[in-house]
């Protein structure tokens, strides 16, 4: 028996970048009301207006002509985050399809233009299920450009010599408890991860830090420490107290252990 139109599911992956900050990968809804609206959301149901997976399917949608969708993204940045380089994987789902093909170069062309200095979607594809699972799985290292600022004044070429003497000794492994952050979602664990300094170079009083780092490291806490709760973090390694002002994701590289 043939699927009835309404029944059709389409399934497309592909790559964005993330130009600005603020912009989360999916929808922001309210905390508090759960999307209903209240005073903290200004009864509009979410913290932001728009997400990348938003701007997906404003184009998508109406094409498909279908009726809901999810995102599903290897892995996420931070809503303040970039997302630069190649871009991060990504497949969207549609669900409830009356018109299940469309044109996948086309729909890019126009959702790059329609969220033109936002975001960019690149080499769509139509895909599958076992797809979703195989991008939520791999676990891939990631290179970042992190701006960091130090709490007290520093010798620029002491801490110079400090991150060159870091730059030489590649990967450093550190402990990372579950940052106060993301405690109310995530369980309270120690995970073993890895940092590597690849470069940093001075911006006035700041310093531009290029860092590579194992799947599932929380670089921000990596580089402050957060009260003790990454050993050691980037201001032990470097003998002073520093924070992230700024990250972005600058490539997501090859996974090291692919999933089978």
């Amino acid at each position: 028996m043939e699927k009835s139109p309404e029944s059709v599911k389409v399934l497309f992956e592909g790559r964005y970048r993330k130009l600005v900050r603020d912009l989360p990968q999916t929808v922001f809804f309210c905390p508090e009301c759960k999307g209903r609206g209240c005073a903290r959301c200004e009864g509009f149901g979410k913290l932001t207006r728009d997400s990348v997976q938003e701007l997906i399917a404003r184009v998508a949608m109406p094409r498909l002509k279908a009726r809901r969708n999810k995102f599903h993204g290897a892995g996420r940045e931070d809503l303040d985050v970039r997302m630069l380089g190649a871009g991060r994987p990504f497949v969207f789902e549609a669900l409830k399809c009356k018109r299940p093909m469309i044109d996948l170069d086309e729909l890019a062309a126009e959702i790059n233009h329609r969220a033109e200095s936002r975001i960019e979607v690149s080499e769509l594809r139509f895909s599958s299920r076992k797809r979703v699972v195989e991008i939520k799985e791999t676990r891939c290292p990631k290179e970042y450009g992190a701006l960091v600022a130090f709490a007290e004044a520093t010798d620029p070429q002491g801490l110079a010599g400090r991150f060159e003497e870091l730059r030489g000794r590649g990967r450093i492994e550190i402990l990372q408890e579950t940052p106060a952050r993301v405690a109310h979602r995530r369980a309270i664990l120690h995970r073993e991860r890895w940092i590597e300094v690849l470069s940093a170079e001075a911006e006035g009083e700041r310093w531009r830090v290029r860092i590579r780092s194992a799947h599932g490291t929380y670089i921000k806490e990596a580089i402050s420490g957060e009260d003790g709760r990454t050993q050691p973090s980037l201001s032990q390694l470097v003998g002073s107290p520093c924070t992230c002002v700024e990250l972005d994701v600058l490539e997501i590289l090859p996974p090291e252990d692919p999933p089978a």
